[in-house]
């Protein structure tokens, strides 16, 4: 998997961003609040026709769910695709992407947890995308990412649980990752080589730490993580005080990233928390660990 080279171009005030629900079906409001939060920035918001359809824990079968993305890819009025949610769901419908409708008219996709699937599928295809959300204090972000082609700088927090595990060093090359659970999961999936690029990392609280040493096991034993430059650690302090028979997720995440021996920076605002900072993928990004920042390039071209 080599380093995306399609640039989305930039949204100007009046262009369609769609809502679709690829993974599990959002709160009835959410579609529409994104839809509301979106249009405040001039652009247009249209919600998929299956976006709150429920088949379980699915929004819907996936054939609509993947009909409902498709269309979107292949609408040259929709310039951003956003997700309204993760959830459960995303990689059953990872064969039927239409990436070569991708490839010819390539648009950013915003999501993240069980979104990494289809990160993995817009990385393929060679189009960058965004890891995150349209939440928090950091929502304007998303809004310059998307309309004025900014770079993103993420200061990291040395209070925060995960900053133990950082390192020392600078590395650069491209940003990829995104939800460990996930990426591990990709392998045999989708062509998850991560040789010479920054790994980003963000844990779900309910993943146990076996799951976890489990995912990252996986990942490391497929040659997944051979090569890689280095590793941007999201957020872990939902597992403040968690332990299992005497261990922490810092033990569990510390026997393996050790083991990589490269550049590591702890104790940055991605992944599952309340006011996570939107980051894309696919682009170039500056790993100063000894400054404790992460510096990514812009994903979109004018």
């Amino acid at each position: 998997m080599g380093a995306t080279k399609l640039e989305p171009r930039t949204l100007a005030s009046g262009d369609t961003v769609a809502i679709v629900s690829p993974a599990s079906w959002p709160e009835d409001s959410v579609p529409g609040w994104i839809a509301q939060q979106v249009e405040s920035w001039g652009l247009r918001a249209v919600i998929a026709p299956h976006a709150l359809d429920h088949r379980g824990y699915l929004a819907g079968t996936d054939a609509d769910r993947v009909a409902d993305l498709n269309n979107v890819i292949r609408d040259p009025n929709v310039r951003a695709v956003i997700a309204s949610t993760g959830g459960c769901g995303s990689f059953r419908i990872v064969p039927d992407v239409d990436v070569d409708a991708l490839r010819d008219d390539p648009k950013l996709l915003i999501g993240y947890s069980d979104i990494t699937a289809l990160h993995c599928v817009w990385d393929a295809a060679g189009v960058p995308t965004l890891h995150g959300a349209i939440v928090g204090a950091h929502a304007d972000h998303v809004r310059r990412l998307l309309m004025e082609g900014a770079n993103t700088v993420v200061d990291a927090d040395a209070r925060a649980l995960s900053a133990g595990l950082t390192t020392t060093g600078c590395v650069e090359g491209t940003l990829f990752g995104g939800n460990l659970e996930m990426l591990a999961r990709s392998v045999g999936v989708v062509d998850l080589d991560l040789a010479g690029r920054i790994v980003l990392l963000e844990i779900n609280r309910a993943a146990g730490l076996g799951m976890i040493d489990r995912a990252l096991t996986q990942l490391r034993y497929s040659g997944a993580l051979d090569g890689v430059a280095g590793v941007a650690l999201g957020s872990i302090d939902q597992f403040a005080g968690y332990e299992d028979r005497g261990w922490t997720i810092l033990d569990t995440l510390r026997d393996h990233l050790d083991a990589l021996g490269v550049p590591v920076l702890g104790g940055l605002p991605l992944g599952h928390i309340e006011d996570l900072v939107t980051v894309p993928l696919g682009t170039h990004a500056v790993l100063d660990v000894d400054r404790a920042r992460l510096t990514v390039t812009s994903p979109s071209g004018t």
